[in-house]
């Protein structure tokens, strides 16, 4: 009964407003174990405490912390805790139009990525799914991801150094420009231009130096400037220059500007010569 009485379950799943992320789920268990189970999209995998044991395939992995795990559709696998203190795991239940089948069976010989900078975008990735109003920096971010994911799986399809695209990157800046209120995510983009998300945000990022997602911020910010001076609220101010929320503006804006909407209404204008 001791053994009842010290597992520990907490989990917070949510489906983000971003194409392709079926789910997103993040766990902390210290004694419960899965079964043998299968889904019918991807799992991505990353743990940040503990270390979980699985079997896919009829074949043992692991998951150490440096390591990103990619489950396939289709294909049984269990899970249950490495260590004594059990697993905090975040995971990422991705479609077919993120990750195709053709890439099923190199990821059931090889679901171990050893790549550090591969976790690091996965956990960035994570961050900004957090966040709503950010989906197209989530959304860009995924897609790096998935690039990177299939550069692992079929080497072929690594990516060599992107040509720069000036006129690309400028229809897209068009794009975001006519769009600075209701945004637009970055598969829409992708269909309207046309290009490849991953090179569009190359593209994009080459030619100005900034990524689309810290540019939208970075124009609705100086909107929110010119109407906060006008003497509007923040909250209003935050509905009308295409933020998901107060909260949401005055994240980007104290990142911006080094103060938050509120005080830079109060400043009398002294804040306003930047």
């Amino acid at each position: 009964m001791a053994g009842q009485r010290n597992d520990q379950r907490s989990v917070s799943a949510w489906r983000p407003r971003v194409p392709g992320v079926v789910e997103v789920f993040h766990a902390h268990y210290t004694e419960y174990a899965y079964p043998m189970h299968v889904h019918d999209v991807w799992t991505l995998l990353i743990v940040d405490d503990g270390a979980v044991r699985y079997d896919l395939d009829r074949h043992e992995h692991g998951t150490p912390h440096d390591t990103v795990s990619l489950l396939p559709p289709h294909v049984p696998h269990n899970g249950s805790p490495a260590t004594p203190d059990g697993f905090r795991k975040r995971v990422l239940y991705l479609d077919a139009s993120r990750l195709g089948d053709e890439l099923i069976g190199p990821a059931v010989d090889a679901p171990d990525l050893r790549d550090p900078l591969l976790r690091r975008r996965v956990g960035q990735l994570h961050t900004a799914l957090a966040l709503p109003g950010d989906e197209l920096e989530a959304e860009s971010r995924l897609t790096f991801v998935g690039e990177r994911l299939r550069s692992h799986l079929v080497p072929r399809h690594e990516v060599g150094a992107e040509r720069r695209d000036p006129e690309l990157a400028r229809r897209l800046r068009e794009l975001l420009d006519e769009r600075v209120v209701e945004g637009i995510g970055l598969t829409e983009a992708a269909a309207l231009v046309p290009a490849h998300p991953a090179h569009l945000v190359r593209a994009f990022s080459g030619a100005y130096g900034i990524a689309p997602h810290q540019y939208l911020m970075s124009r609705r910010v100086d909107r929110a400037r010119r109407l906060l001076l006008a003497g509007h609220a923040p909250a209003d101010v935050a509905g009308v220059t295409g933020f998901y929320d107060q909260a949401h503006l005055t994240r980007h804006f104290k990142r911006l500007v080094g103060v938050t909407p509120g005080r830079y209404r109060g400043s009398g204008g002294s804040s306003s010569s930047h």
